[in-house]
């Protein structure tokens, strides 16, 4: 599983069929310390996160192993919304706490 922040949502009105009423977010992929890598990813929502949380997702096949993504083209999907991290000790993220390194 990947950490990831929720920058925006994806709207496709023309899909394939399986993916009709799935909703698609735009995550910046984070490192373990919680800094943007640049590089991002469009994902499923298996749990109802919103745009700026931070989530976990899953990518590959293991995408597929969601009651919402089973047996469906998905690449990556969203699997949890994180509340909180550590790093050897120290809280690297906590919902809810603005993030003072962005500033």
């Amino acid at each position: 599983m990947l950490l990831g922040k929720v920058m925006g949502t994806l709207v496709s009105t023309q899909k394939e069929e399986k993916l009709r009423g799935l909703k698609f977010f735009v995550l910046e992929k984070l490192d373990m310390k919680g800094k943007p890598t640049g590089t991002f990813v469009v994902a499923a929502d298996a749990v109802g996160a919103g745009v700026g949380e931070v989530v976990i997702y899953a990518s590959g096949s293991s995408a597929r192993y969601t009651a919402a993504t089973e047996g469906k083209p998905a690449d990556a999907t969203i699997v949890g919304i994180v509340d909180t991290w550590d790093l050897e000790g120290k809280v690297q993220y906590q919902k809810g706490i603005e993030d003072k390194r962005s500033s």
